[in-house]
């Protein structure tokens, strides 16, 4: 019956976000409410959320501050320079701008947090999409994708959650995956390299304000950095206007439906105010003006130190997360405003990004809790595992690798390595298959895993792209999943698995 309800609470809240008949906030915490009523336990209700709520505030607490410290990093001009290489390499092709987003999100991964991933990516490569009309979804769904792939790094988590559970060295399950992953990526970079042709032949190669073609445009970051590069009346050329979708549309088109027309994207929004202000409205350039009043050239290098020292205590684990992000944030925000009008600013600049993703957190409280709470996950997880053939035995590894796609996208990675990974290799050792396969195998999913509605960092991801948390997952899903298997079949050809 528990598993019955679990499989039916998801299925649910999946197809009700997709067609976009609730929100994700009040689906995570009506649908799960709902079906923990169906259970007969709808008592325990409060402990069950309460427990979700302490298991998730740390993470709250770090997205929060990891939010505003880089919110502000990017208000002082500290990843203006990165933004400038990759628009250089872009330009206004659309190809070179999706395969950039793949390289920059999969570079910046290597920090090993999917947060901070997604703010500097979607920070640097959104006023492109925009200007340029391509599909946002597109952005969101490469970033997610490639992220997914570099979470297996030893300090990203699954890897770690592996070797803990079976008791095994980290470095034996990672190294010899090194191969498969390579070409995982590969695959991504492959990938976008696709949706980008997809792109190029729904909006065309463009050429920016002022150039005849993309090979002119030898100062394109000028006019896509700067918010105020062009007048209120330059645009898109007519024939780039023609066929540029909105958001929506797009990513309907990038997912393979006929495009929709609508209206060219629109001009370049005007200076920002001289209050410290620099967030345009939804449908201009946001926050990346170069000569915005919050930029602190003379402290560039002070920012640049401490993002560094920062990233580093978190790898070494010298403090908890939260702790790093809430001391950096308060340092950084001391530093380049020292002024308390300056500092109310820019905090209220962020509060947007804050609520946002901290409610959709606390929101996911709920739904984590009541299936940890009422046993649907353990009930689930002991279903799929008993539904294996007797036969397959010899090839739990092979089965351990297809079971992390559902898994890891329908259960947190606690849940998964703690919980089902020991069952896993308890059967496979039974059949003389090693632990090590086993963990390894278990990696392959994450980069399905990385879009689950069970992972925080997604929410940072399609709230500061202004993508719905349904389209995202229409579309990457399938290619996601796509290159988990890819990933999968890489370390089976390589005897990895």
């Amino acid at each position: 019956m528990l598993t019955f309800l679990g499989f039916a609470m998801i299925a649910t809240f999946l197809v009700l976000i997709m067609m976009k008949k609730m929100s994700p906030i009040a689906a995570l915490v009506l649908i799960p409410a709902l079906f923990c009523v169906f259970a007969g336990k709808g008592a325990h209700l409060g402990d069950y959320v309460i427990e979700g709520v302490g298991k998730l505030a740390p993470t709250a607490a770090m997205l929060m501050f990891a939010i505003v410290y880089f919110g502000l990093m990017i208000d002082v001009g500290l990843f203006d320079p990165i933004v400038r290489g990759i628009l250089r390499f872009c330009k206004a092709d659309p190809v070179r701008v999706v395969v950039g987003t793949a390289v920059l999100a999969a570079i910046v991964s290597l920090d090993g947090d999917g947060s901070t991933t997604f703010m500097i990516t979607v920070s640097a490569m959104y006023p492109l999409y925009k200007r340029l009309g391509l599909s946002l979804v597109v952005m969101t769904g490469v970033a997610a994708t490639a992220n997914g792939v570099m979470n297996t790094l030893p300090w990203g988590g699954p890897t770690a959650r592996a070797a803990t559970a079976l008791k095994l060295d980290a470095a034996d399950i990672f190294v010899p995956m090194i191969p498969a992953l390579a070409v995982g990526l590969l695959f991504v970079f492959a990938l976008a390299y696709v949706l980008g042709l997809r792109e190029r032949r729904r909006v065309g190669v463009l050429a920016l304000p002022g150039q005849k073609t993309p090979e002119d445009v030898d100062d394109v970051e000028g006019d896509l950095v700067g918010a105020t590069a062009g007048s209120a009346d330059q645009s898109v050329p007519a024939a780039s206007a023609a066929s540029a979708g909105s958001a929506g549309s797009a990513g309907s088109a990038a997912a393979g439906a006929p495009p929709k027309p609508s209206p060219a994207p629109p001009p370049l929004s005007p200076p920002a105010p001289a209050g410290g202000r620099d967030d345009a409205p939804e449908d201009g350039f946001q926050g990346l003006d170069p000569h915005r009043p919050t930029l602190r050239p003379r402290l560039y290098w002070f920012n640049a130190g401490l993002t560094v020292a920062l990233l580093a205590a978190m790898i070494m684990e010298l403090l908890p997360i939260p702790v790093l992000f809430l001391l950096g944030a308060a340092l950084a925000l001391t530093v380049n405003f020292p002024h308390m009008p300056d500092q109310k600013a820019r905090i209220a600049a962020h509060a947007d990004n804050v609520l946002n993703v901290a409610g959709m957190v606390f929101a996911a409280a709920v739904f984590t809790g009541v299936l940890t709470g009422t046993g649907m996950v353990k009930h689930m997880a002991d279903w799929l595992v008993g539904a294996i053939p007797e036969g397959m035995g010899p090839h739990m590894a092979l089965v351990t690798g297809l079971l992390s796609l559902p898994l890891t996208y329908f259960m947190s990675n606690d849940g998964f390595y703690f919980g089902v990974l020991p069952v896993l290799a308890e059967a496979g050792a039974a059949h003389g298959v090693s632990p090590l396969e086993i963990a390894r195998a278990s990696l392959v999913g994450q980069a399905l895993h990385m879009s689950s509605p069970l992972v925080p960092a997604v929410y940072v991801l399609v709230g500061m792209a202004k993508v719905e948390f349904g389209d995202h997952t229409r579309f990457t899903v399938k290619w996601a999943a796509l290159t988990s298997l890819v990933v999968l079949a890489a370390g089976m050809l390589f005897g990895i698995i």
